[in-house]
């Protein structure tokens, strides 16, 4: 079996400033959210790449629909990394995310390994990397 990630779904406690954070803050694309007419289906879907979907969906929901309770939310079980094609383009995102309502955790940063990153939380205190890898070509 050959490894392949097409959608991640990020549980949301409040999912209409969950979208508007996605689509009017970071300006990113979405048809809305669909599936409200299906008790526990209210989803909102993001194409990142060719063959990747970001989902946003209540935690409540993501519990009923796999069996398990509803627990705290730890903003350090992992992080989600937006690569960018320069350093100027991290300094953009954060910038672009901290106007959205972002809260920054760390500031946009000469790395060890000869990159740029800063991170940020998303309202529900999803932690972003976004990144530039001088090793990593990105189409812009």
């Amino acid at each position: 079996m050959k490894p392949r990630m097409t959608v991640l779904t990020i549980g949301v406690e409040d999912l209409e400033r969950a979208l508007r954070f996605y689509r009017d803050g970071l300006g990113w694309a979405t048809d809305g959210i669909v599936g409200q007419e299906f008790e526990h289906g209210a989803v909102a879907f993001f194409d990142l790449q060719a063959g990747l979907r970001l989902a946003l969906w209540k935690r409540e929901n993501i519990a009923h629909d796999t069996g398990l309770k509803v627990n705290a939310p730890s903003s350090t079980e992992f992080t989600l990394g937006h690569n960018v094609a320069s350093k100027s383009e991290v300094d953009q995102v954060m910038e672009q995310a901290e106007a959205a309502g972002a809260q920054i955790t760390v500031p946009p940063h000469d790395t060890f390994w000869g990159g740029y990153s800063g991170y940020f939380q998303d309202p529900d205190g999803h932690l972003w990397e976004v990144v530039w890898n001088p090793e990593w070509v990105f189409e812009t």
